[in-house]
């Protein structure tokens, strides 16, 4: 039920903030869903940003970077989706419940990374959120294919 009530005030946000202002530089905060962690969303143009997600789990941590490029949703102030391409470095071990191995000890995984979503950013206050897909393909220890999901809020800065 939590679910379901985050879930309908992100879409209310994202279809009924038309006042909002899309305006910021930087970005820095947390991500929900996988990876999850600490995430920071820096613009290098005005439609361009790269972010970088930093993750703890499964007795390990990783590291994801990607290159996004932003599009406003047309007669939405404030909204943008965007898309972009990256890739990651993790480690994890089987023993806390990893969902990818069953051998012991701990394991390295490189891969590429996919996101599409969008984010609101709040006209009065100095806040995003942002809501997106992200496929992972993983070339390095394993190879397989999967989709994760994820929710930031950041802090963001002019």
């Amino acid at each position: 039920m939590k679910r379901l009530i985050l879930l309908g005030t992100i879409v209310f946000l994202l279809v009924f903030g038309a006042d909002a202002q899309y305006s910021y530089k930087t970005g820095v905060g947390l991500r929900g869903g996988y990876p999850s962690g600490v995430s920071v969303n820096h613009f290098v143009t005005k439609t361009a940003a790269i972010e970088g997600i930093v993750s703890f789990g499964w007795g390990g941590f990783g590291v994801t970077g990607l290159y996004k490029i932003h599009n406003p949703f047309p007669d939405i102030e404030g909204v943008k989706w965007y898309y972009g391409l990256g890739g990651h470095l993790a480690t994890a071990k089987a023993e806390k419940r990893n969902p990818w191995s069953s051998d012991p000890g701990g394991k390295m995984y490189i891969g590429v990374d996919g996101i599409v979503g969008a984010e609101y950013v709040f006209a009065d206050y100095p806040f995003s959120i942002s809501l997106d897909v992200l496929p992972i393909l993983n070339l390095v220890e394993d190879t397989y294919l999967w989709f994760n999901a994820g929710i930031s809020v950041r802090y963001t800065f002019k």
